[in-house]
């Protein structure tokens, strides 16, 4: 039998421009699914979040409702002895008595916490005195003590989810716990898969000498569902070149990708070549300088792609990852993405309870030195903090601190997890949601980890992010941020939002007036926020009810005043919309980015300049939300 031989061998990343040049890689369309089909989809659209989660402060343990301050001083000598009023307070219960000094309400773990309240004791360090029924309190406890604020978690408007994630069991409790019952996904790429020869055999047939069963078609199959394809194994063709072309037309006509194995290497009796050359444009690249999977062809019929794999099951695998796999994941709106166990340096010192062994979530990104390791932090109830959390580190039970630096391993939640390209640490805002929605929709993976202005600062400044999102007011020179960057660190402007006191809309006082009462309670926000500076600065030395309150978002803020929780708090004019309250302005905030010098060309950051230029789709965006240019 005469050999043809191939008319070209093609350097690997050649072919691959060549293929792609030819055919159409864009993801092939989008569908609304359930919720209980949507594990391993691939969001086709933003999910935010119409409810709080939580949606009211509530209690993390069994126990009472206190005011903090009242149990300073108890100890087990000298308990603190409180009133124990007449409520109880199950979950699913609206309390109606408010705390007073030197009172306490049963509470169960999931319960509302009741206005006047900023702590939970638990149960386990009380006792009730059996004469005067009074509750004897045998520690102190801290304000926000076994508490999770409404809104803290995830906020009412808030993006949970990004397009292009692909959907796992976290993330699908993400959606579940904000009653998401259907979504919009990426379609799922038909591939078709087609084996050729006279040898093959499916499994369960009898095989005589010289036949093989077909394990091709099973391999490429499940390597197609594992990464998000829908697999269509049509019935094995002999060598016939009628038989060949007509089972090809089938596949072209039903699928989204055509994949044949074998009839690759020219041979005269290998009639798969021959048919594809038949198509239009038909054979990019019939050969490429690998070991294994030399003989592969690179096709297409109009853009679809088209491929023939090798024979053998080694090189067919093989070449599948190298150059079908990335075309499958764009055509499903999916990304590539690494896995396994991981070395990486915590970002920031962490206190562990010494006698238990604990599992610390963390976020992973790129520093100067390798991986660091963020906590993720938000307390067992969180489910945002499991669905972003890249793995967990293993903290031994005798081990009651883990120094920042400090090397550990990281077990990774999923057995990929993807690489982001472009990283920001620093303040969470909803503008700062729209940007990253916008690089997302352009086919970057970002990661957000919401730590706080100052905090952003730091990783900038030790090279763990691209971008620190921040907004810093420096009391002496009465101006935002730049006084804070060194000079290994580029100012990048971003936007403007008003920050502003918030009230409820039946609220007949001027909003000064009700921060100036000592008698209303406010909700502060967390140190280390730029808006906690702004507060201070607006209080001095006063401490007004609910100073303690430190819930780390906008969202929480504007949820405790509207449900009376409190009376008063600082937030940014778009949140306060949203939660229909009265805003009464503060000042013009500039919410920028701190951007490390080493990074600023790197291509994430890049497209974030490039978003955040006029006109940039991030800059509409960002008007459209009601905020202004720099």
């Amino acid at each position: 039998m005469r050999q043809q031989q191939f008319l070209e061998v093609v350097d690997r990343d050649d072919a691959e421009r060549r293929w792609h040049r030819a055919i159409d890689t864009k993801a092939i369309g989008e569908e609304c699914v359930a919720i209980d089909c949507l594990l391993g989809r691939v969001l086709a659209r933003d999910v935010r979040s119409e409810i709080d989660v939580p949606g009211f402060d509530r209690s993390n343990m069994d126990g009472f409702a206190v005011r903090a301050a009242d149990t300073f001083g108890a100890s087990e000598e000298r308990p603190v002895r409180l009133k124990r009023n007449a409520e109880s307070i199950p979950t699913g219960f609206h309390p109606e008595i408010e705390i007073a000094q030197g009172t306490a309400t049963v509470i169960a773990t999931g319960g509302m916490i009741p206005r006047g309240a900023d702590a939970v004791v638990p149960v386990e360090i009380t006792d009730i005195d059996p004469v005067t029924g009074e509750v004897m309190v045998h520690a102190a406890r801290v304000p926000g003590a076994a508490l999770s604020f409404a809104g803290t978690d995830i906020g009412a408007g808030e993006v949970v989810l990004f397009s292009g994630t692909k959907l796992t069991s976290r993330e699908t409790g993400v959606l579940a716990a904000i009653g998401c019952a259907t979504v919009w996904v990426q379609r799922r790429p038909r591939i078709a898969i087609l084996s050729t020869g006279d040898e093959i055999r499916a499994p369960g047939e009898e095989l005589r000498p010289g036949l093989v069963y077909d394990s091709n078609s099973r391999i490429l199959a499940d390597a197609v569902t594992e990464l998000g394809g829908e697999a269509w194994v049509l019935p094995s063709v002999p060598d016939d070149l009628g038989a060949v072309r007509s089972a090809l037309a089938e596949a072209i006509a039903g699928a989204d990708l055509v994949l044949l194995s074998g009839g690759t290497s020219k041979g005269e009796g290998d009639l798969n070549a021959l048919a594809v050359a038949e198509l239009e444009p038909g054979v990019i690249v019939h050969g490429v300088a690998l070991k294994p999977g030399k003989p592969i062809c690179l096709a297409a019929a109009g853009e679809k792609p088209v491929v023939i794999l090798p024979g053998f099951p080694t090189s067919a695998i093989f070449t599948f990852y190298e150059f079908v796999a990335p075309v499958l994941l764009r055509l499903s709106g999916a990304r590539p993405s690494r896995r396994g166990l991981t070395r990486a340096h915590l970002a920031v010192d962490t206190v562990s309870e010494r006698g238990r062994l604990e599992y610390l979530l963390v976020g992973l990104v790129e520093g100067d030195e390798g991986l660091v390791a963020y906590p993720m932090g938000k307390g067992s109830g969180s489910v945002t903090a499991f669905s972003r959390a890249d793995g967990f580190v293993r903290i031994e039970r005798n081990t009651e601190r883990v120094d920042s630096g400090c090397e550990v391993d990281v077990r990774l939640l999923a057995r990929e997890v993807s690489p982001a390209d472009l990283i920001m640490i620093g303040s969470h805002c909803i503008g700062l949601d729209a940007i990253a929605s916008v690089l997302a929709r352009q086919g970057l993976q970002i990661k957000v980890l919401a730590v706080g202005s100052q905090a952003g600062l730091a990783a900038a400044q030790r090279g763990e992010c691209d971008a620190a999102p921040i907004h810093l007011l420096d009391p002496e020179t009465d101006s935002y941020n730049a006084p804070f960057l060194g000079e290994d660190l580029v100012l990048l402007p971003g936007y403007r939002r008003m920050q502003g006191i918030v009230t409820r809309v039946d609220e007949t006082r001027a909003a000064m007036t009700v921060v100036q009462d000592p008698a209303a309670r406010m909700v502060n926000r967390n140190r280390g926020a730029g808006t906690r500076i702004l507060i201070d600065s607006l209080l001095g030395d006063r401490r007004p009810p609910g100073h303690a309150f430190e819930p780390r978002s906008h969202f929480a803020v504007a949820r405790a005043v509207e449900q009376k929780r409190a009376d008063w708090g600082v937030t940014i004019e778009t949140v306060a919309k949203q939660a229909g309250l009265a805003f009464a302005p503060l000042r013009a905030e500039h919410y920028d980015f701190a951007i490390p010098r080493a990074r600023w060309d790197r291509p994430g950051v890049t497209a974030l300049r490039r978003a955040l230029q006029a006109g940039g789709e991030a800059r509409e965006a960002l008007l459209r939300l009601g905020f202004k240019a720099p």
